[in-house]
């Protein structure tokens, strides 16, 4: 946790070949999962969130074999910071509207 804005900018583009520059939030965590830090670009410079959890660790999903990178959705990353797995058992079933004609 001890890199800041550059290194985790760097870190997405040379590890994961991927463009911070993108519309995208890269989540990185501790080894002992109680960390994290979430790299954004917005416009005219990065955003830097840093969350610590108290007495919890953070419920991390593991990324296939072929990449070390995971994509999630905003209901995922909700559930992430609260703690909680993003695979919720229990969590309603995401429905689309549809059009009506």
């Amino acid at each position: 946790m001890r890199k800041s804005i550059d290194g985790l900018s760097v870190l997405v583009q040379a590890g994961f070949h991927l463009d911070p520059f993108s519309p995208c939030l890269f989540v990185f965590y501790n080894q002992k999962r109680d960390k994290l830090k979430i790299l954004y670009w917005e416009f005219s410079g990065f955003w830097l969130y840093y969350k610590r959890l108290e007495k919890r660790t953070f419920q991390w999903a593991k990324a296939n074999d072929s990449s070390p990178s995971l994509f999630i959705n905003r209901r995922q990353l909700n559930w992430l910071l609260d703690g909680l797995s993003i695979q919720q058992r229990q969590a309603h079933k995401e429905i689309t509207a549809r059009t009506l004609l």
